[in-house]
């Protein structure tokens, strides 16, 4: 895949609508485009934040282990974001990820993200507004398990 066809990929992501060509040239430029298989994991909860992954084509579930084995909190597709979380917190990973699907993503060195985030504050106020949605529809989903009110 050519670096103009990146950028124009990189363009149809809400999250990256407002960033100028010549910088989504160097995202595409400094990124690299991964493969996973269906059932492949991206990364295990723990392990080190190291990237973020733009997820371009296919789905991936977000899982978090538990005292009764893995609990699945979502299911992401095209243009969603994951791993950044480890990167913002500067922690290990909080959840493990794995293609549902064939998944083709950008993966989004941690340096480039923080850099992108602060040379564009509209992508780390973009990237805010889904981790609270995120968090809202988690607190949702507990709030709606047996006991979840206590």
């Amino acid at each position: 895949m050519t670096l103009d066809t990146e950028v124009s990929s990189l363009k149809q992501v809400p999250l990256f609508r407002e960033v100028e060509p010549s910088r989504l040239k160097l995202l595409a430029f400094t990124s690299e485009r991964v493969n996973f298989e269906s059932g492949q994991r991206f990364f295990s909860q723990g392990d080190e934040s190291d990237a973020a992954f733009l997820i371009l084509e296919g789905s991936a579930a977000v899982s978090l282990d538990g005292p009764q084995g893995a609990v699945q909190l979502a299911l992401l597709g095209a243009d969603a974001l994951v791993g950044e979380m480890g990167i913002l917190a500067d922690q290990p990973r909080s959840a493990t990820v794995i293609a549902e699907s064939a998944v083709t993503a950008l993966r989004i060195d941690r340096g480039v993200f923080l850099e992108l985030l602060a040379q564009f504050p509209q992508i780390g106020i973009a990237v805010m507004r889904e981790l609270a949605l995120r968090l809202e529809q988690t607190n949702r989903q507990l709030a709606s398990r047996p006991g979840g009110d206590r």
